[in-house]
């Protein structure tokens, strides 16, 4: 079995006891802070290794590096191959930086995304750029509803029952 998959079953059990889980989470959390603390201290450094390896050098567990690969993918400018990942897979983390942010903004993950390493990255303005382009992204917009005595859209003059609007 994938290591995904086994991390997704683990992780994602409503059969296994809440506050295991809960415990899971929180742990997985605070790991992932640390992860992403210190590669954001060289976010132009490219990591690379055996998932095996990545878990080694951040001190975690090979699940929890495979839910920070699952989790960090998304952000990256080349993807890694998650889904038939084993622990002898190489992986790397060329990592898009305003995407990443964005995608934390979009998890509402405030813990990473206020991480103070992200000072040296994007000044004050590009993070409240980059935050409210994330914010926008997922606001819907409805227009406006046009009645049948209206201006028709189209630009014509007429009423928009007399127009666009007939039947």
């Amino acid at each position: 079995m994938a290591l995904l998959e086994q991390w997704r079953e683990v992780a994602y059990n409503e059969h296994i006891d809440q506050k295991k889980l809960q415990a899971l989470w929180s742990r997985y959390f605070q790991d992932e802070k640390e992860i992403y603390s210190q590669l954001l201290k060289n976010p132009d450094e490219v990591v690379s290794g055996s998932v095996k390896e990545l878990a080694e050098k951040y001190n975690v567990t090979v699940m929890t590096m495979t839910g920070f690969l699952d989790g960090i993918n998304d952000s990256l400018k080349e993807k890694n191959p998650i889904e038939e990942m084993e622990e002898d897979t190489v992986v790397s983390l060329p990592i898009d930086k305003a995407l990443l942010y964005k995608n934390m903004v979009g998890a509402e993950a405030d813990w990473l995304y206020n991480l103070p390493e992200w000072e040296e990255i994007f000044d004050e303005n590009t993070r409240k750029a980059l935050y409210k382009e994330q914010k926008s992204s997922t606001t819907i917009v409805k227009d406006a509803k046009i009645y049948p005595n209206d201006p028709c859209p189209c630009g014509s003059g007429k009423k928009y029952k007399k127009c666009c609007g007939k039947k």
